[in-house]
């Protein structure tokens, strides 16, 4: 099996499962309890909430665990949303975003907030001009993804932030940062607030976390008893967290060693797209070598997607929670529908072998000459 859709999700390592069973054996009691078990408990959930902030160079009380970046995304906008309405209900986000952050603006405008969707370059990083003038006395709220789900675009957060408080120092920036934590460095203190999720890298699913600056207020979105955060209220689910800190301290180890791997393999792949004619590769010159996004342009990509894992090789569309879509990302970059509904993405990873790539790359020039050739008779 080759396995290149590491953007979508990742296998959990044995490490990080270990910790999880260990957690789940050992440590029964709910902490939140008083009594002994309960203590234990909240000693290792303290101990794990530690590890994570250490790694940010955060505060421990900065940090909410959530199910996934999905729900740290509604936390985060929604939250901030309510909490400040009274001071402007302005929100502008870039058009690079994962479909979850369009969602909650959608929703967010029906309540009468105003969503304005900041331009970029023909590279896909934001227009910085556009982003000034868009920013108004009752912007409250910026959400820029650090890294694209589907081109791998990565914008300069510090910058941005720069910009943004300049224009006005009580706008937030928030940012979804699931598919860079793990891939490249990050600095939590670019943003006010930044979402988080543990699949990404080898954790497990149903865990992620929300970075909140305690300068944010935030209006809780659900309600209950516990004493773990008010804006996450009931029973702390510690196996996942702790498996979570688990992946977090393994994938910031060594992370330039990593990308600098990720990025032979990428010009690898690279290069053998070059040699199609009917091939448009998307990643511009700021995209992350982990995603390499093509357009088929003739073929059908969930076609093609099937026709690779007959040979038990598995690629995807886009980004897992859009799969078959027209990609709004390569559409904002590149303006060309065909172009952006004929798109696939190769999520590369660390762990991938050159022997994988090999396989991979022949049986793509098999299936895609097959593909080709009936599409054109």
């Amino acid at each position: 099996m080759v396995y290149l859709d590491y953007s979508a999700t990742t296998p959990v390592l044995y490490d990080v499962l270990e910790s999880f069973n260990k957690a789940c054996r050992d440590y029964i009691g709910n902490a939140n309890s008083l009594h002994a078990l309960g203590v234990k408990s909240r000693a290792l959930l303290n101990s794990a909430t530690k590890q994570i902030s250490e790694l940010f160079n955060v505060m421990e009380s900065e940090i909410i665990y959530t199910s996934g970046a999905t729900e740290s995304n509604n936390m985060a906008l929604k939250g901030v949303a309510y909490a400040y309405a009274n001071r402007g209900k302005h929100i502008i986000v870039s058009k690079l975003e994962h479909p979850s952050i369009y969602s909650i603006c959608n929703y967010l405008e029906k309540l009468g907030f105003h969503i304005s969707y900041v331009n970029n370059d023909e590279n896909g990083l934001i227009d910085f001009e556009d982003l000034k003038r868009k920013i108004r006395p009752d912007t409250i709220l910026v959400s820029i993804c650090a890294v694209n789900s589907e081109l791998g675009i990565r914008q300069p957060l510090k910058t941005i932030k720069q910009i943004i408080k300049k224009e006005n120092s009580n706008t937030l920036l928030h940012s979804d940062m699931t598919q860079a934590i793990g891939k490249i460095s990050v600095n939590l203190h670019d943003v006010d607030l930044a979402s988080m999720s543990a699949h990404k890298i080898f954790g497990p699913k149903g865990i992620g976390l929300l970075y909140k600056s305690d300068r944010v207020n935030m209006t809780p979105l659900i309600h209950g008893s516990g004493k773990s955060n008010d804006l996450k209220p009931g029973t702390p689910p510690l196996p996942l967290i702790v498996a979570m800190a688990k992946a977090l301290r393994i994938a910031l180890t060594d992370i330039e060693r990593k990308e600098g791997f990720v990025k032979k393999l990428n010009d690898k792949v690279t290069e053998e797209m070059r040699k199609y004619p009917n091939i448009k590769i998307n990643n511009t010159k700021y995209s992350i070598p982990h995603m390499l996004n093509i357009s088929l342009m003739n073929i059908n990509p969930e076609t093609f997607i099937h026709a690779m894992e007959e040979n038990e090789i598995y690629i995807g569309t886009n980004t897992a929670c859009a799969s078959g879509e027209l990609s709004t990302s390569v559409m904002a970059v590149y303006n060309d529908k065909k172009r952006a509904t004929t798109s696939i993405r190769i999520s590369i990873s660390h762990v991938t072998t050159n022997e994988e790539i090999n396989k991979f790359l022949k049986y793509f020039d098999v299936e895609y000459k097959k593909l080709n050739s009936l599409m054109t008779n």
